[in-house]
C-alpha cells in the first residue's frame, strides 16, 4: 500500500497543518514535502478533528504553501547511531552539517526514545569527557 498523501492547509511560523483524506499518521510520524527544492520533514504533533494534524517542520517553512502536497513515511524521524557518528554534527533528522560527508551508519533508531529505568541508570560519580575546554 503507498504511503498517504495529504495537503498543506496552514502555515504559522514552524507549525504546518496537513489535512489528509483517509488514514491519518500516527502522533511522532514524519511526514515529507518539498521546500525551495529540497526535502523538508514534518513531525505530527497532534491531531485536529478527524482530518487534520499539526505537525513542526524540522526546518524552515518559508516558501510552504497551501495545497502542497505531503507524504507520510510510516514512521518516526530516524537518526544514524553507532561508532559512524562519534564526532559527527548532525541536524535533527540526521543529515550530516560539519561538511565531512555521509554519516555512513548501519545502525538507526528514532529521535524519541524512552527514558532508561532506574536500574539501568549509573549510581557513581564520575567525569564526562565531552573534548570541549572551559
Amino acid at each position: 500500500m503507498a504511503n498517504p498523501t495529504g495537503r498543506i492547509t496552514q502555515v504559522i511560523g514552524a507549525v504546518v497543518d496537513v489535512q489528509f483524506d483517509g488514514h491519518l499518521p500516527e502522533i511522532l510520524n514524519a511526514l515529507e514535502t518539498t521546500n525551495q527544492g529540497g526535502r523538508l520533514v514534518l513531525e505530527v504533533a497532534q491531531h485536529l478533528g478527524e482530518n487534520t494534524v499539526r505537525t513542526i517542520a524540522m526546518d524552515s517553512s518559508e516558501g510552504l504553501v497551501r495545497g502542497q502536497p505531503v507524504s507520510d513515511t510510516g514512521a518516526p524521524i530516524m537518526v544514524p547511531v553507532g561508532e559512524a557518528t562519534l564526532g559527527r554534527i548532525m541536524n535533527v533528522i540526521g543529515e550530516p552539517v560539519d561538511e565531512l560527508g555521509p554519516v555512513v551508519g548501519e545502525t538507526t533508531r528514532a529521535i524519541h526514545q524512552p527514558a532508561p529505568s532506574y536500574a539501568d541508570q549509573s549510581t557513581e560519580a564520575e567525569i564526562l569527557v565531552t573534548g570541549i575546554k572551559v
